[in-house]
């Protein structure tokens, strides 16, 4: 993990060094001001010239504009390298997170993914602002402390390196072995409540309509009680430390103030140095003493680092070919796909998903893929959208392999409306812009006039402006499907892949809906997974699937004629085609 943070944060490294330099000048300037200052009190009672005064009068004056100026530079410098090494840790997030989708999204909460990318990727800037930059500021400056005492009184810097070793480094390895375990556990407690809190906003309708709602609102509450418990488990342990650490300074304070009085008594320290060794000891722990919170957060931010790496660490579930990758295809394209023996299997799953399935998509050709809920249809256009590998088989994009090509190239000529397209809290114009950024506004009544939507469009006060809500939520989920459906048109990719583009609407409307798609993508390499067999005479080849196998091929002529699995769905989808 340390190699890993030190990859992150090594493009920032000459911002850190001038944080550290600059932090590191700040507790000097502080130093010097304490010390200065002490001397020039006792030495001002012993009532000298003021000749005798003036330079350590001036040196108060610099130190103390030096410190402010120094700690300004030092929040500046290690903020900006904060924040940098922030957006460059986001960046590889989501580039780790791009060639998951859609794919091996589902291996996480959506929730638990978004506190992932946001309140862990953060814990960043603690690890720079609140770990790296005191920790490194007090290991200096106490070495500084410890030899100007040392070049003054050396009994009284071995005491002073004692106290400093004590609260530097003893109390926080006490805190290390004590908060270790609650700190690990405020990442996920944190994602946990986040998740909850989720569930209950996206599934208050279902929640009331069951009478789940008191449960679901203890789980949360519970949720949120453990995450105050650790909270206050961590607030403690970092308050007990603290005070320990201030406990560790006061003794050691007075220690070698005793140990000066001692010399000075002696005759081997003269009096004005006494105020100042003990002031410099005094004031020498102040880089020291938050070293008790750089270790809670060093611990959170441990935790939250793990829950970022595992993000990044997560193999996506389609291997890009990198520079080896076949130019994509320009101009007007004409496409064949061929899937060959292909096999899916979803990880951790023990039987294919589909199961040695051949297909051939020439040029215009029309294929309807029908069959039961799982029997493998919506895995088989993923495959050919390449959202997922085969673990089995080859699928050829012009005769060459796919793997050869990347992804996003691939989509750009093979692509289409899946069953759970997603619209953007956005306005209709700007949901189907995402296809052809550059569509007029009669381009995309014209897909929608394809969709079955332009009346309902143009009847709508605001037209193409009409926001749809979050995952279109505003709208009803026909009108989604529809509006994804012309979204997909829009993007007129040589083929067209649809997968169930009537869910949700009446069967007269979906019949309907049907004709038209068939209609206005003749001529155009199609596939549609549909459930519905009315209007699938029209298709060159229909293909029926079960249990992830292809068990019937042909016409629908041809296979209302013969016994299996397609007649069984005809003759069971007679009373619905008749509606």
């Amino acid at each position: 993990m340390v190699r890993r943070l030190a990859g992150l944060l090594r493009a920032h490294v000459g911002r850190l060094l001038v944080a550290v330099s600059a932090s590191v000048a700040t507790e000097l300037a502080a130093l010097a001001l304490m010390g200065t200052a002490a001397w020039l009190l006792a030495r001002a009672a012993e009532q000298p010239p003021l000749a005798a005064l003036s330079l350590a009068i001036v040196g108060v004056r610099a130190f103390a504009t030096g410190r402010g100026v120094f700690r300004y530079a030092e929040r500046l410098a290690s903020h900006d390298a904060a924040l940098r090494a922030l957006a460059t840790l986001r960046g590889r997030v989501y580039d780790a997170l791009v060639p998951l989708a859609p794919s091996g999204l589902p291996a996480y909460r959506s929730s638990d993914l978004l506190s992932r990318m946001v309140s862990d990727v953060e814990a960043v800037q603690d690890l720079v602002v609140r770990v790296l930059v005191p920790v490194s500021t007090a290991v200096v400056v106490a070495a500084v402390a410890v030899g100007v005492t040392a070049a003054v009184l050396p009994s009284a810097a071995v005491v002073l390196a004692a106290g400093l070793a004590l609260a530097g480094l003893v109390v926080p390895l006490l805190m290390v072995a004590t908060a270790r375990h609650t700190a690990r556990r405020l990442a996920p407690a944190r994602a946990e409540l986040a998740a909850h809190h989720t569930d209950l906003l996206q599934g208050s309708a279902d929640l009331a309509v069951f009478g789940a709602t008191a449960a679901a609102l203890a789980d949360a509450e519970a949720a949120s009680e453990r995450l105050a418990r650790l909270e206050r488990r961590t607030a403690l342990a970092t308050a007990l430390g603290g005070a320990a650490s201030m406990l560790v300074q006061g003794v050691t304070t007075v220690a070698v103030t005793v140990l000066a009085l001692g010399a000075r008594s002696d005759g081997g320290l003269a009096g004005v140095m006494v105020p100042v060794v003990a002031l410099v000891a005094l004031i020498s722990f102040e880089p020291v003493l938050p070293l008790v919170p750089a270790v809670q957060k060093l611990l959170e931010s441990r935790s939250s680092l793990r829950r970022v790496l595992a993000v990044l660490d997560t193999p996506a579930p389609v291997a890009e070919p990198g520079a080896d990758a076949l130019p994509a295809p320009s101009g007007p394209v004409t496409v064949t796909v061929t899937l060959r023996s292909v096999s899916v299997r979803y990880p951790g799953a023990t039987v294919d998903a589909v199961d040695g399935v051949d297909l051939a998509l020439t040029p215009g050709k029309r294929v309807a893929v029908v069959g039961a809920s799982g029997s493998g249809k919506s895995t088989l256009l993923a495959c050919l959208m390449r959202f997922i590998e085969p673990s089995a088989g080859t699928v050829m994009l012009n005769g060459e392999d796919v793997r050869r090509y990347d992804g996003d190239d691939v989509r750009a000529v093979v692509t289409g409306v899946t069953q759970d397209a997603h619209l953007f809290h956005t306005s209709i114009r700007e949901n189907l812009r995402l296809a052809r950024p550059s569509a007029s506004d009669d381009t995309l009544l014209a897909a929608l006039g394809t969709a079955r939507l332009r009346d309902w469009v143009e009847s709508l006060p605001a037209g193409l402006d009409t926001m749809v809500g979050e995952s279109g939520g505003q709208v009803s989920g026909g009108q989604r499907q529809r509006l994804a459906l012309a979204r997909a048109l829009l993007a007129d990719p040589p083929v067209v892949l649809l997968d169930e583009p009537t869910e949700g609407l009446d069967p007269q409307t979906a019949d309907d809906l049907m004709a038209d798609l068939l209609a206005s993508t003749r001529g155009r390499t199609t596939v549609v997974v549909t459930h519905r067999l009315a209007g699938l005479d029209a298709v060159d080849e229909i293909v029926v699937m079960d249990a992830g196998r292809v068990v019937q091929r042909g016409t629908h002529a041809e296979l209302v004629a013969a016994d299996g699995a397609y007649q069984d769905l005809w003759w069971a989808s007679r009373p619905a085609l008749a509606e």
